[in-house]
């Protein structure tokens, strides 16, 4: 799923759970007037036994040296489990970001989707979950702010003193727009633009010196379908006197078998005037002693 990956913090780098620090200012969704998009949540299908099969492709490396990977991410709904007395849908994944196998849990609802984190997750990841990477009903453009948090333990020791660093970061979601995307399993219209952004302050603790991280990801979904494409571009700053890291990842839907749904969530989502509607405060996560999985980006 999107948001593990996008959420899933890589030790190197650490930077992966920019999502959404930068901040999406309204001026930078456009003009255009708000879209309601109706039946959201067939975006983002969950059926049990569903499945994605994606081939990504990694770039890497200090700001000069580059090294080109490929690889292939299957991913498919397995279940439901509890999670703090919360039911959760489970989706695993073989190899996202080419990361290695992985599972990520969601609960989608009337109100959006909310991520409850990834096995194997972060030090950093488990501080910050749950939180909510989809509203309903979508509208476009649109965006709110995930999370922002302070003084975390980021869970690796960078400048190797004994001591794990610590961490403020922060994370934004927008809609953006619907676009047609041509993919290697076909072209899908309307297709839901997402960008997800996080921005990370990560405190060294020998040199008290503070090196910054930032992660952008851009998604797509199609309706009935789900996720068909992510680009995802990760940067951290130099720890010491080196040239500091760039990872960019992509992967791109090759096939997909999605199952019938048992019922349909659509027929229950609420209109721009129920749930929330006016009641703007309601939708931020409320400081839970948890915290970034989307994997943290689908």
């Amino acid at each position: 799923m999107f948001e593990q990956r996008l959420i899933r913090l890589v030790p190197f780098a650490g930077v992966l759970g920019l999502l959404l620090g930068v901040g999406l200012h309204p001026a930078l969704l456009g003009a255009e007037e708000p879209a309601t998009i109706s039946q959201s949540a067939d975006y983002f299908p969950d059926s049990i036994g569903s499945r994605w099969t994606y081939k990504g492709q990694i770039t890497e490396g200090p700001l000069q040296t580059v090294e080109n990977k490929f690889f292939t991410n299957v991913s498919k709904v397995t279940g439901t489990k509890t999670i703090k007395g919360v039911s959760v849908t489970v989706f695993h994944d073989t190899n996202p970001g080419n990361h290695g196998p992985s599972e990520s849990y969601y609960r989608r609802d009337v109100a959006g989707i909310v991520y409850y984190g990834a096995d194997p997750g972060t030090p950093l990841e488990k501080q910050i979950i749950p939180y909510q990477i989809f509203r309903f009903p979508l509208v476009i453009p649109s965006s709110f702010q995930q999370f922002d948090r302070t003084g975390l333990d980021f869970g690796t020791d960078m400048d190797r003193d004994g001591t794990d660093e610590k961490v403020d970061v922060r994370g934004w979601s927008g809609l953006i727009s619907r676009e047609t995307i041509t993919v290697p399993a076909g072209t899908f219209q309307d297709a839901i633009k997402v960008e997800a952004k996080m921005t990370m302050r990560i405190h060294l603790s020998a040199s008290r010196r503070t090196i910054a991280g930032l992660d952008v990801m851009t998604a797509w979904f199609a309706k009935g379908v789900g996720l068909i494409k992510y680009s995802e571009r990760q940067e951290l700053s130099a720890v010491k006197e080196d040239r500091g890291v760039v990872t960019e990842i992509s992967e791109e839907l090759e096939s997909y078998d999605v199952k019938p749904a048992k019922g349909s969530l659509s027929r229950f989502e609420s209109t721009p005037e129920g749930i929330f509607a006016d009641h703007a405060g309601d939708h931020e996560l409320r400081e839970v002693v948890f915290p970034a999985g989307f994997r943290a980006y689908p």
